[in-house]
């Protein structure tokens, strides 16, 4: 379903734009760049989205999404305490400067992982999790292939340069949206302007937090081959983008150009809400079961990005399986919803069962075999 979705969200936007002409993505100073609809999906721009790059501290994306993970199943706690290793205290980059005579928590460590960049909050959250950054960085390269991240391997927590740590514009912006949809309740501390541990403050590196109100997050990255990164995304009332830059020459320079890029997203498009999710959008007739339907419809909200204006005029046709049989599934396709914007076809969205059907009692099968004989 989802390579579905991202498939009918790509072919929207493309018809969309040719329907009604929007200006052309600007020509951003980066050597890859990605702008996303969170809602929908879909891709708006995008410059090399799929050549392998140097992640720097954009990395540790990764390293929270597994310490969120981690608190989420239990496997640690925030008020945890843990002291710094040798290898941590010892990681060059930048750092959230950790005692080694002092443990810190890991609330502490996570945002002086996110806010300050902290290297040795990372390594030291990689060997609380996994007991080794080598093993860590093992879960991070399985967690990758689950969030269907093609274009990455990782060799450490922090972003630290090595020739097999490397990651795709297009994958850091599956990441980001996972951390954003998966972990809501931990998101909020990518807004964070300023951290200070161990009597020393230290602002956030990301300077779209100080320009713009509705920019709330997400991450910087910066190596003498890298470049300068970001990682940016911009929230509106309904909408919220995400921009992926990669390669820039300054600190300014990819402020800047995220600033262009996800104004672009907010400003020329629109991402509507087609359907509600665990809502009712049809009822498909069943055979043979202990109910003759079943409601139909989505596990989750779907959106469809089109550019300003557009929304109103996509439409929407549902097509019902004709012959379903018990027992049925919850979540086992019913039919599909086909969309199209003034008569062209863009697509179709897989119908899903709400709720299970169990097979009926042998009277009740019997009939229904000879409604299905003249169907």
């Amino acid at each position: 379903m989802k390579a579905t979705l991202i498939a009918l969200a790509a072919a929207l936007s493309l018809h969309a734009a040719a329907a009604l002409p929007v200006p052309a993505a600007p020509d951003l100073s980066a050597r890859a760049y990605l702008l996303l609809d969170f809602n929908s999906g879909s891709t708006l721009a995008a410059k090399n989205p799929d050549t392998r790059i140097e992640p720097a501290s954009l990395t540790k994306l990764m390293t929270a999404y597994l310490t969120f993970q981690a608190l989420k199943e239990g496997r640690l706690q925030g008020s945890q305490q843990f002291t710094v290793s040798e290898k941590g205290w010892k990681t060059e980059g930048s750092r959230m400067f950790l005692d080694p005579k002092k443990p810190a928590s890991v609330d502490d460590m996570i945002r002086g992982m996110i806010v300050q960049s902290g290297n040795d909050a990372c390594v030291t959250l990689a060997e609380a999790i996994a007991g080794s950054e080598e093993t860590f960085a093992g879960m991070m390269n399985q967690q990758a292939l689950k969030l269907g991240m093609k274009g990455s391997h990782f060799m450490n927590s922090t972003g630290l340069p090595h020739p097999q740590h490397y990651t795709t514009a297009r994958d850091l912006g599956i990441l980001a949206a996972a951390i954003i949809r998966d972990f809501p309740q931990y998101y909020p501390i990518y807004a964070l302007k300023e951290f200070r541990y161990n009597n020393i403050s230290q602002p956030n590196r990301n300077q779209l937090l100080y320009r713009d109100p509705q920019v709330d997050g997400m991450k910087t990255g910066h190596t003498e081959s890298a470049g300068y990164c970001l990682v940016a995304s911009k929230k509106s009332a309904d909408r919220r983008v995400l921009s992926v830059i990669l390669g820039t020459d300054s600190d300014k320079t990819r402020a800047d150009e995220s600033a262009r890029l996800l104004g672009y997203g907010m400003q020329f498009f629109d991402t509507p809400r087609l359907f509600a999710a665990r809502t009712a959008v049809a009822q498909a007739r069943v055979f043979k079961g202990a109910q003759d339907s079943v409601a139909a419809g989505f596990d989750r909200d779907q959106y469809v990005t089109v550019v300003k204006g557009a929304g109103a005029r996509v439409q929407k046709q549902i097509v019902l399986k004709p012959a379903l049989v018990a027992p049925l599934k919850a979540g086992e396709q019913v039919g599909s919803v086909k969309l199209s914007l003034d008569g062209k076809l863009l697509g179709e969205l897989p119908l899903k069962a709400l709720a299970a059907v169990p097979e009926a009692g042998f009277f009740g099968r019997s009939i229904d075999s000879v409604k299905l004989w003249f169907n």
